[in-house]
């Protein structure tokens, strides 16, 4: 690179500024090696999520409200009977049956079995997370987490089942492990057919982003004839 000539003919340097490098408005060292730029942290490498929980509000409501009233009602009676007043009805009829029937009359043991059925029907929605109708995806952040239901999962395959040549119609239902693809075909052979669903439906099943893909099932059979 040539040096600038001044209008005499001249050679003239142009001025260097110069800066120490303890400088705090210019953190440049030339003595220091200088690295790569600083990226920052780059984004979480994504994860499997797990279910989603439901809330339970039905089955909570239905055993509080029951609750609440016999609740309600032993207290009322208790006050009653420290207030020496006659204990409730309901509840002298009850001890009188539980001190007469035997533990193996029908009505104690059908008593019994619903009473085991419900705390058994309350233990499993306890432990189980439910909402079986949203299946999770990929948690790229771990502060996000996401889901699609089971019908747009559905309907995302039928429209790229449906881009197939040689496809009519096709019903789709997408469960949590399994996604059943149910084909007619029109024309083409059933083979060709099957094996472009395959390649188009397991890119499609890839590109929904779920935590657990679902296996793909196809079937593809020709519409009979009428008549």
């Amino acid at each position: 690179m040539s040096e600038p000539r001044s209008s005499e003919g001249t050679t003239r340097r142009l001025p260097v500024l110069d800066k120490s490098p303890q400088d705090p408005q210019d953190p440049y060292d030339p003595h220091e090696p200088q690295g790569p730029p600083d990226a920052g942290p780059g984004p979480a490498p994504a994860t499997r999520g797990g279910r989603f929980w439901s809330a339970r509000r039905v089955p909570a409501a239905l055993v509080a409200l029951p609750l609440l009233v016999l609740a309600g009602a032993l207290l009322y009676d208790v006050a009653a009977v420290r207030a020496h007043r006659p204990a409730l009805r309901a509840r002298r009829e009850l001890a009188r049956q539980l001190a007469q029937r035997p533990l193996d009359d029908t009505w104690v043991l059908v008593g019994a079995g619903v009473a085991a059925a419900l705390g058994l029907w309350l233990v499993l929605l306890a432990v189980t997370p439910g909402m079986r109708r949203v299946l999770p995806m990929r948690r790229t952040h771990p502060d996000v987490r996401a889901g699609l239901h089971r019908g747009a999962a559905a309907l995302v395959l039928r429209d790229r089942a449906m881009e197939v040549a040689g496809v009519q119609s096709v019903r789709v239902h997408a469960g949590r492990r399994k996604a059943d693809v149910h084909a007619v075909s029109h024309f083409r052979d059933l083979d060709d057919v099957r094996a472009d669903l395959d390649a188009v439906l397991g890119d499609a099943i890839r590109g929904l982003g779920l935590a657990r893909p679902p296996a793909l099932s196809v079937r593809v059979r020709r519409l009979g004839r009428k008549g």
